[in-house]
């Protein structure tokens, strides 16, 4: 298996404010270094639906997002999020099954 991908949907009257969090658990994440941490993470806006967002995260694997999701700094960022959003969001659990790359 390729790896494994997270889609987080979720709307929000906060993007701003959703933004400055994810940068500073960013910031505290590589400063920390230690533990499981994703390989790459997208944030995007959907054009079609103004205040619906999704965020694209991609792990090494299953098991390394499962232990990432247990981290403390995970539940508090999460918790934090939950907060600034416009009601519950939908995750989608996904094993990676290929990647293609275009130039």
């Amino acid at each position: 298996m390729a790896g494994f991908v997270q889609i987080i949907e979720y709307r929000t009257s906060k993007p701003d404010e959703i933004k400055a969090l994810l940068e500073d658990y960013q910031a505290k994440r590589e400063a920390g270094g230690d533990g499981p941490s994703p390989v790459r993470g997208l944030s995007c806006a959907d054009r079609d639906e103004p205040g619906r967002y999704f965020s694209i995260v991609e792990f090494a694997s299953y098991e390394e997002a499962m232990e990432n999701s247990k981290r403390a700094d995970t539940t508090e960022f999460a918790t934090k999020m939950m907060e600034l959003c416009d009601g519950p969001s939908t995750f989608y659990n996904l094993d990676q099954l290929a990647e293609m790359q275009y130039r």
